[in-house]
Protein backbone atom coordinates (compact mmCIF):
# COMPACT_ATOMS: atom_id res chain seq x y z
CA UNK A 1 0.00 0.00 0.00
CA UNK A 2 1.32 3.36 -0.81
CA UNK A 3 1.88 6.33 2.23
CA UNK A 4 -0.87 8.00 0.12
CA UNK A 5 -3.16 5.55 0.54
CA UNK A 6 -2.77 4.64 4.05
CA UNK A 7 -2.90 8.43 4.07
CA UNK A 8 -6.32 8.64 2.69
CA UNK A 9 -7.46 5.48 5.25
CA UNK A 10 -6.49 7.09 8.04
CA UNK A 11 -8.04 10.70 7.25
CA UNK A 12 -10.91 8.57 6.54
CA UNK A 13 -10.90 7.04 9.94
CA UNK A 14 -10.61 10.56 11.63
CA UNK A 15 -13.43 12.66 9.94
CA UNK A 16 -15.52 9.86 10.06
CA UNK A 17 -15.75 9.62 13.66
CA UNK A 18 -15.49 12.87 14.34
CA UNK A 19 -18.67 13.75 11.85
CA UNK A 20 -20.55 11.03 14.31
CA UNK A 21 -19.44 12.66 17.09
CA UNK A 22 -19.17 16.54 16.56
CA UNK A 23 -23.06 17.26 15.08
CA UNK A 24 -22.12 20.90 14.38
CA UNK A 25 -19.57 19.24 11.16
CA UNK A 26 -22.80 17.82 9.32
CA UNK A 27 -24.75 21.40 10.14
CA UNK A 28 -21.80 23.22 8.47
CA UNK A 29 -21.91 20.80 5.33
CA UNK A 30 -26.02 21.35 5.07
CA UNK A 31 -25.50 24.84 5.71
CA UNK A 32 -22.56 25.41 2.14
CA UNK A 33 -24.81 22.88 0.39
CA UNK A 34 -28.19 25.20 0.69
CA UNK A 35 -25.94 28.22 0.47
CA UNK A 36 -24.95 26.65 -2.99
CA UNK A 37 -21.38 26.86 -1.56
CA UNK A 38 -21.07 23.46 -2.46
CA UNK A 39 -22.89 20.92 -4.17
CA UNK A 40 -20.94 17.58 -1.76
CA UNK A 41 -18.90 18.03 1.32
CA UNK A 42 -15.77 16.19 -0.42
CA UNK A 43 -15.15 19.72 -2.67
CA UNK A 44 -14.46 21.42 0.76
CA UNK A 45 -10.81 21.79 1.35
CA UNK A 46 -9.36 21.16 4.82
CA UNK A 47 -6.89 23.67 5.57
CA UNK A 48 -5.85 21.56 8.59
CA UNK A 49 -6.53 19.04 11.51
CA UNK A 50 -5.21 19.54 15.18
CA UNK A 51 -3.99 17.07 17.76
CA UNK A 52 -3.85 17.88 21.30
CA UNK A 53 -1.38 15.71 23.80
CA UNK A 54 0.35 15.31 26.95
CA UNK A 55 3.93 16.14 27.61
CA UNK A 56 5.20 13.10 29.23
CA UNK A 57 7.45 10.21 28.41
CA UNK A 58 6.59 8.08 25.46
CA UNK A 59 3.51 10.63 24.93
CA UNK A 60 3.41 14.03 23.13
CA UNK A 61 4.23 15.32 19.99
CA UNK A 62 7.24 12.91 19.74
CA UNK A 63 4.88 10.28 19.95
CA UNK A 64 2.14 11.41 17.96
CA UNK A 65 4.45 13.00 14.83
CA UNK A 66 5.99 9.66 13.75
CA UNK A 67 2.45 8.92 12.13
CA UNK A 68 2.76 11.72 10.44
CA UNK A 69 6.10 11.74 9.53
CA UNK A 70 6.40 8.24 8.45
CA UNK A 71 3.00 9.88 6.37
CA UNK A 72 5.06 11.79 4.01
CA UNK A 73 4.61 14.75 6.52
CA UNK A 74 7.29 17.74 7.06
CA UNK A 75 7.79 19.08 10.47
CA UNK A 76 7.54 22.89 10.31
CA UNK A 77 7.39 25.62 12.62
CA UNK A 78 7.67 25.55 16.48
CA UNK A 79 5.37 27.33 18.76
CA UNK A 80 4.86 28.14 22.26
CA UNK A 81 1.61 29.52 24.31
CA UNK A 82 3.36 30.50 27.92
CA UNK A 83 -0.44 31.41 29.55
CA UNK A 84 -1.77 28.18 28.21
CA UNK A 85 1.29 26.00 29.07
CA UNK A 86 1.64 24.53 25.61
CA UNK A 87 4.05 23.68 22.74
CA UNK A 88 3.05 23.04 19.57
CA UNK A 89 4.70 22.71 15.82
CA UNK A 90 2.89 22.16 12.69
CA UNK A 91 3.89 19.62 9.66
CA UNK A 92 3.02 20.21 5.64
CA UNK A 93 2.00 17.54 3.91
CA UNK A 94 3.06 15.42 1.65
CA UNK A 95 0.79 17.24 -1.51
CA UNK A 96 -1.48 20.03 -1.74
CA UNK A 97 -4.41 18.18 -1.61
CA UNK A 98 -4.11 17.04 1.63
CA UNK A 99 -4.78 18.79 5.21
CA UNK A 100 -1.54 20.28 7.53
CA UNK A 101 -1.16 18.52 10.63
CA UNK A 102 -1.69 21.03 13.91
CA UNK A 103 0.11 19.20 16.87
CA UNK A 104 0.19 20.83 20.44
CA UNK A 105 1.14 19.42 23.66
CA UNK A 106 0.71 20.07 27.32
CA UNK A 107 3.80 21.23 29.66
CA UNK A 108 2.56 19.09 32.05
CA UNK A 109 6.29 20.08 34.76
CA UNK A 110 4.99 23.95 34.32
CA UNK A 111 1.78 22.23 36.12
CA UNK A 112 0.65 22.50 39.79
CA UNK A 113 2.07 19.27 41.94
CA UNK A 114 -1.44 18.08 42.27
CA UNK A 115 -2.23 18.48 38.58
CA UNK A 116 1.24 16.60 37.67
CA UNK A 117 0.34 13.76 39.87
CA UNK A 118 -3.39 13.42 38.69
CA UNK A 119 -1.92 13.03 34.49
CA UNK A 120 1.12 10.59 36.03
CA UNK A 121 -1.93 8.52 38.34
CA UNK A 122 -3.31 7.50 34.63
CA UNK A 123 -0.38 7.60 32.46
CA UNK A 124 2.16 5.41 34.66
CA UNK A 125 1.66 2.01 32.89
CA UNK A 126 3.02 3.13 29.76
CA UNK A 127 6.61 2.39 29.46
CA UNK A 128 7.36 2.68 26.05
CA UNK A 129 5.96 4.76 22.97
CA UNK A 130 3.00 2.98 21.80
CA UNK A 131 3.63 3.78 18.33
CA UNK A 132 6.98 1.69 18.14
CA UNK A 133 4.70 -0.82 18.42
CA UNK A 134 2.48 -0.04 15.35
CA UNK A 135 3.00 -0.47 11.47
CA UNK A 136 3.24 2.83 10.17
CA UNK A 137 2.68 1.77 6.79
CA UNK A 138 -0.97 -0.58 8.16
CA UNK A 139 -3.75 2.53 7.92
CA UNK A 140 -6.55 0.38 9.60
CA UNK A 141 -3.61 0.14 12.55
CA UNK A 142 -3.29 3.73 12.77
CA UNK A 143 -7.01 4.88 12.41
CA UNK A 144 -7.80 2.40 15.14
CA UNK A 145 -4.88 3.88 17.36
CA UNK A 146 -5.60 7.10 16.78
CA UNK A 147 -9.28 6.27 18.69
CA UNK A 148 -7.86 3.86 21.32
CA UNK A 149 -7.98 5.40 24.52
CA UNK A 150 -4.07 4.96 26.09
CA UNK A 151 -4.75 5.66 29.91
CA UNK A 152 -7.89 4.41 31.83
CA UNK A 153 -10.75 6.80 32.06
CA UNK A 154 -10.48 9.58 34.78
CA UNK A 155 -12.91 10.12 37.79
CA UNK A 156 -15.06 12.97 37.55
CA UNK A 157 -13.12 14.55 40.17
CA UNK A 158 -9.79 14.24 38.82
CA UNK A 159 -11.52 15.53 35.49
CA UNK A 160 -12.64 18.63 37.55
CA UNK A 161 -9.37 19.02 39.54
CA UNK A 162 -7.80 19.50 36.10
CA UNK A 163 -9.91 21.76 34.71
CA UNK A 164 -9.49 24.02 37.14
CA UNK A 165 -6.27 24.88 36.61
CA UNK A 166 -5.89 23.65 32.47
CA UNK A 167 -8.65 23.18 30.08
CA UNK A 168 -6.85 21.93 28.06
CA UNK A 169 -5.62 18.89 30.41
CA UNK A 170 -9.05 18.30 31.59
CA UNK A 171 -9.92 17.71 27.49
CA UNK A 172 -7.29 15.13 26.81
CA UNK A 173 -7.39 12.82 29.55
CA UNK A 174 -10.85 12.21 29.13
CA UNK A 175 -10.66 12.54 24.64
CA UNK A 176 -7.17 11.30 24.63
CA UNK A 177 -6.24 11.93 19.96
CA UNK A 178 -9.51 12.36 18.92
CA UNK A 179 -9.56 14.97 16.72
CA UNK A 180 -10.06 18.54 17.92
CA UNK A 181 -11.00 20.41 14.68
CA UNK A 182 -10.64 20.15 11.12
CA UNK A 183 -11.06 23.46 9.29
CA UNK A 184 -12.91 24.27 6.09
CA UNK A 185 -10.80 26.48 3.63
CA UNK A 186 -12.55 29.33 2.96
CA UNK A 187 -10.50 31.46 0.58
CA UNK A 188 -11.97 28.67 -2.05
CA UNK A 189 -15.51 29.09 -2.23
CA UNK A 190 -17.51 31.20 -4.33
CA UNK A 191 -17.54 34.84 -4.13
CA UNK A 192 -19.71 35.80 -1.49
CA UNK A 193 -18.98 33.54 0.41
CA UNK A 194 -15.22 33.68 0.83
CA UNK A 195 -13.80 35.69 2.95
CA UNK A 196 -14.03 35.06 6.83
CA UNK A 197 -16.31 37.86 7.54
CA UNK A 198 -18.94 37.10 5.48
CA UNK A 199 -18.62 32.95 5.66
CA UNK A 200 -19.04 34.32 9.30
CA UNK A 201 -21.88 36.16 8.50
CA UNK A 202 -23.75 33.26 6.87
CA UNK A 203 -23.17 30.70 9.83
CA UNK A 204 -24.37 32.93 12.40
CA UNK A 205 -27.87 33.58 10.18
CA UNK A 206 -27.65 29.81 10.56
CA UNK A 207 -27.76 29.62 14.48
CA UNK A 208 -24.11 28.93 14.64
CA UNK A 209 -22.29 30.06 17.75
CA UNK A 210 -18.74 31.43 16.96
CA UNK A 211 -15.87 31.46 19.35
CA UNK A 212 -15.41 35.34 20.23
CA UNK A 213 -12.34 35.00 22.49
CA UNK A 214 -10.11 38.05 21.02
CA UNK A 215 -12.61 38.77 18.90
CA UNK A 216 -14.86 36.37 16.26
CA UNK A 217 -12.23 37.07 13.67
CA UNK A 218 -8.59 36.47 15.02
CA UNK A 219 -5.86 37.70 12.34
CA UNK A 220 -2.50 37.57 12.00
CA UNK A 221 -0.58 40.61 12.02
CA UNK A 222 0.42 40.37 8.35
CA UNK A 223 -2.79 40.69 7.83
CA UNK A 224 -2.82 37.19 5.49
CA UNK A 225 -4.26 34.85 7.83
CA UNK A 226 -7.99 34.69 9.36
CA UNK A 227 -9.31 31.95 11.62
CA UNK A 228 -12.80 31.54 13.25
CA UNK A 229 -14.49 28.65 14.77
CA UNK A 230 -17.74 27.40 16.34
CA UNK A 231 -17.61 26.89 20.19
CA UNK A 232 -17.25 23.27 20.93
CA UNK A 233 -21.18 21.26 21.40
CA UNK A 234 -21.26 19.08 24.36
CA UNK A 235 -21.05 15.64 25.01
CA UNK A 236 -22.40 13.29 27.41
CA UNK A 237 -19.09 11.84 28.99
CA UNK A 238 -18.83 8.66 30.89
CA UNK A 239 -16.20 9.11 34.11
CA UNK A 240 -14.58 5.98 35.76
CA UNK A 241 -17.15 5.03 38.29
CA UNK A 242 -20.04 5.56 35.80
CA UNK A 243 -20.17 9.39 36.56
CA UNK A 244 -21.77 11.86 33.97
CA UNK A 245 -21.52 14.88 33.26
CA UNK A 246 -21.53 17.13 29.87
CA UNK A 247 -17.91 18.73 28.86
CA UNK A 248 -16.64 20.57 25.58
CA UNK A 249 -16.48 17.79 22.73
CA UNK A 250 -14.31 18.98 19.30
CA UNK A 251 -15.66 21.57 17.05
CA UNK A 252 -14.48 23.38 13.39
CA UNK A 253 -12.57 25.63 12.55
CA UNK A 254 -12.27 27.87 9.01
CA UNK A 255 -9.61 29.53 7.97
CA UNK A 256 -9.06 32.54 5.11
CA UNK A 257 -5.34 32.51 3.79
CA UNK A 258 -4.68 35.82 1.46
CA UNK A 259 -2.51 35.83 -1.46
CA UNK A 260 0.72 36.91 -0.81
CA UNK A 261 1.74 40.36 -2.11
CA UNK A 262 4.00 38.95 -4.68
CA UNK A 263 1.36 37.01 -6.11
CA UNK A 264 -1.11 39.55 -6.49
CA UNK A 265 -1.36 40.07 -9.50
CA UNK A 266 -2.23 36.62 -10.51
CA UNK A 267 -5.94 35.66 -12.18
CA UNK A 268 -7.79 33.95 -9.60
CA UNK A 269 -7.95 31.03 -11.36
CA UNK A 270 -4.22 30.85 -11.27
CA UNK A 271 -3.82 30.38 -7.86
CA UNK A 272 -2.87 27.58 -6.24
CA UNK A 273 -1.82 27.57 -2.11
CA UNK A 274 1.59 27.71 -3.23
CA UNK A 275 0.27 30.98 -3.48
CA UNK A 276 -1.40 31.91 -0.32
CA UNK A 277 0.05 32.84 3.16
CA UNK A 278 1.34 29.39 4.86
CA UNK A 279 2.17 28.41 8.25
CA UNK A 280 0.23 29.50 11.68
CA UNK A 281 -0.35 32.22 14.39
CA UNK A 282 0.23 31.71 17.49
CA UNK A 283 -1.85 34.34 18.53
CA UNK A 284 -4.62 33.39 16.45
CA UNK A 285 -3.95 29.80 17.72
CA UNK A 286 -3.72 30.89 21.38
CA UNK A 287 -7.42 32.28 21.28
CA UNK A 288 -8.55 29.16 18.86
CA UNK A 289 -7.52 26.86 21.65
CA UNK A 290 -10.65 28.58 23.65
CA UNK A 291 -13.29 27.11 21.81
CA UNK A 292 -13.44 24.10 24.41
CA UNK A 293 -13.42 26.34 27.52
CA UNK A 294 -15.94 26.94 29.63
CA UNK A 295 -15.69 30.71 28.65
CA UNK A 296 -17.37 29.92 25.49
CA UNK A 297 -19.29 26.35 25.78
CA UNK A 298 -21.24 28.26 28.76
CA UNK A 299 -20.57 25.47 30.92
CA UNK A 300 -21.09 26.02 34.66
CA UNK A 301 -17.57 25.93 36.68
Amino acid sequence: MSVFSTLDLVLEGLMRRYRERVPDVQRVFDTMMAEGMITDPLEIENDHIAFRSLGVPFLGISSLEKIFLALGYVKRDYYYFPEKKLDAYWYAPPAPSYPRIFLSQLRVQDLSPRAQEIIAHYTKDIHADPTDQLDLKDGVALDAFLHSGLWPLPTLSDHETLAAESEYAAWVIYNRYYLNHFTVSVHNLPEGYNTIAAFNRCLIAHGFRLNDAGGQIKQSPDGLLLQSSTVAGLIEACFAGGEKKSIAGSYVEFAERKVLPAYAHLPVAAIGRFHRREGFEAANADKIFESTYRSQTALDS
